[in-house]
């Protein structure tokens, strides 16, 4: 299976390239001020608005660096009614994809306080990866108020 690699602070992450539509240079935000934790606000993609979420501002509590190799990560976020919709994750240090068997990773002992989109983890050498579940990324109350736009088939 191969996995889009980025980093939180100093851990990698991994991403399944089948959730992924397309990855983004760092383009200009349009702020949603008084926005739940994460949600950093809107982008245009092929002209439809998409909501932005901070994958490290979500799980750290500090926004992503500007880095040359901070990319928007246009996912397909799977909604309530069966349909995708187009989810941008600013991410830090996009610079590569990995190939990995999914029988490679393992659950971790899941403890009460862990972010569910947190999945489970392998080695790669002298470092853990820790895969991303997309679908896992957004609470309720963060689904409900974002994801009201069309399906991706209806655009």
């Amino acid at each position: 299976m191969l996995f889009l690699a980025f980093s939180m602070g100093p851990d990698r992450y991994l991403i399944d390239v089948h959730q992924i539509e397309e990855v983004l240079p760092y383009i200009d935000v349009k702020v949603l001020p008084g926005a739940p934790t994460g949600v950093v606000g809107l982008v245009s993609y092929n002209g439809i608005p998409i909501p932005l979420i901070d994958v490290t501002l979500l799980a750290l509590g500090r926004p992503s660096e500007r880095l040359l190799s901070t990319r928007i990560v246009v996912t397909r976020y799977p909604a309530h009614d069966g349909e995708q919709r187009l989810l941008g994750l600013i991410a830090e240090r996009v610079t590569d994809t990995l190939e990995r068997d999914p029988a490679d990773f393992a659950p971790f002992g899941l403890e009460p306080g862990t972010p569910p989109y947190l999945g489970p983890v392998a080695s790669d050498g002298s470092e853990i990866i820790q895969w991303v579940k997309v679908e896992a990324l957004l609470s309720e109350e963060i689904r409900t108020a974002l994801l009201r736009q069309a399906a991706i088939g209806d655009q």
